[in-house]
């Protein structure tokens, strides 16, 4: 046995001969994040080992060790919501599980508004970057680790709104559900992508494992890759104008991207990976301090201010807009040189590709449920785009960097957080989510026989 201390916090643990240092650290419960869930090829779990840097998924321990972490960094997000802080007899929770953060709100059901609202990182990011990753996690560890560091944090969020209340209200994609209620969600990870359930889930709060809560209740998915989150997207947005159709596309970790109107639901999940994470991008990073989260070639703004870090998925949007404008890159994605934006923080060839795979498959969605459909884009009324950093992206900036189709401009409409507002509306109204789940026809890329020649042609700017 070795002796690991870690210098960080003075704690001392013990390894086995030839173990993973990413592994100890999970087992000790360290939330180092590993994004490519110990792959090796994202680099993001850099640390120190006695004075060098080092992948942790790639070290062997072999002797004593000092160990130094990087400093934990909050994400940065919107409110989920404006707060009243007025309690009210009737309170319950509600649970937004996004791949990246946790939105927890306190909610007066009386008022049918937000009490106080908490944002958290998804302490299974440590675990892995996005559902594939976890899915592969659980396949070859179990679900017990994702399941108890979810609900470890969701105790600790609940704590720290002060409240004891009956219900607990919860939405998330299909496999942070399945973590999050400790089932296995292993067959979501190869064809023909089987979940173990889909339907709306009731549990009490002492077999979910959460504290000063009597009753768990998760809204129903409507596949294995579209899930509750989109639900309750769906009952926060806007129905159509008669003989319209409106679109919500998910922008989170994962990209998600309906098609609604006149008693059709057509939907899909574009696998955009984790470029907008950053995890694919050389200088890319999550919303934290010292991230580009605003580039306009002459303006850089940096969260926190000071140095840059890296880029955000905001800033990389911009970045690509900006590089575009200024013939940096040119319509094949092609650039004759790493492009420095500040600080050392730089777009290699290598990004934009990673850029382009993510934007053409999110763009190609959109066109393959048009299609599907037998409209256009004329027929479109509203498009609502939601997710972890929609609210902050400039709208433009993703147009013309291909992401969104210019086809509808000034018919979008950013949503701070569609999954928690639609998990509030629920929980107050209790109104019939039936009507998105009984004529919701999923719709997979990878069979239809469109996409892949639009995924192909959309690739270019």
């Amino acid at each position: 046995m070795y002796k690991i201390i870690i210098e960080n916090s003075g704690a001392v643990y013990e390894a086995n001969d030839g173990e993973l240092l990413s592994e100890l650290l999970i087992r000790y419960g360290e939330m180092f994040e590993h994004p490519c869930s110990g792959k090796g090829i994202c680099k993001k779990c850099t640390l120190t080992v006695d004075g060098e840097s080092v992948l942790s998924c790639q070290y062997k321990i072999k002797s004593d060790i000092v160990v130094e972490l990087p400093e934990k960094e909050a994400i940065a997000t919107a409110d989920a919501g404006k707060e009243t802080g007025r309690v009210t007899k009737n309170m319950c929770l509600c649970l937004d599980i996004g791949t990246t953060t946790l939105h927890l709100a306190l909610v007066s059901a009386d008022e049918g508004a937000i009490v106080k609202s908490l944002v958290h990182n998804n302490p299974q990011r440590a675990l892995g970057a996005d559902v594939m990753s976890r899915i592969e996690y659980a396949s070859r560890n179990g679900v017990y680790k994702l399941q108890r560091v979810l609900i470890d944090e969701v105790n600790q969020m609940i704590d720290e709104t002060g409240e004891k209340v009956t219900t607990l209200y919860v939405a998330g994609n299909t496999t942070m559900l399945h973590t999050f209620f400790g089932i296995d969600p292993s067959d979501m990870g190869q064809a023909p992508y089987t979940p173990v359930f889909l339907d709306k889930k009731r549990m009490s709060g002492e077999d979910a494992g959460i504290r000063n809560v009597r009753e768990v209740i998760s809204l129903p998915n409507i596949s294995a890759f579209v899930g509750a989150d989109i639900t309750a997207g769906l009952n926060f947005a806007e129905m159509p104008c008669k003989g319209k159709y409106n679109f919500l596309i998910d922008l989170g970790t994962n990209a998600e991207v309906v098609l609604y109107g006149n008693d059709k639901l057509y939907c899909t999940a574009a696998a955009a990976g984790p470029c907008f994470e950053g995890v694919n991008i050389s200088s890319g990073m999550s919303a934290t301090e010292g991230a580009i989260y605003s580039y306009t070639g002459n303006m850089c703004l940096i969260i926190g201010g000071g140095r840059a870090k890296g880029i955000c998925a905001t800033g990389l949007i911009d970045a690509i807009a900006v590089m575009l404008e200024e013939e940096i890159i040119d319509e094949t994605g092609f650039m004759e040189e790493d492009f420095e934006i500040k600080d050392s923080v730089k777009l290699t060839q290598g990004d934009i590709r990673q850029f382009q795979l993510a934007k053409s498959s999110i763009y190609s969605a959109v066109i393959a449920l048009l299609k599907k459909a037998g409209i256009d884009f004329c027929d479109i009324d509203k498009v609502f785009v939601s997710g972890g950093f929609s609210s902050e992206m400039n709208l433009g900036n993703a147009i013309r960097a291909g992401l969104l189709p210019e086809e509808v401009r000034g018919r979008f409409y950013s949503v701070n957080n569609s999954c928690l507002g639609g998990l509030v509306k629920y929980a107050c109204e209790k109104n019939d989510l039936d009507m998105f789940l009984k004529n919701a026809e999923y719709v997979d890329l990878a069979s239809d026989k469109n996409f892949q020649e639009l995924f192909i042609e959309n690739m270019m700017f």
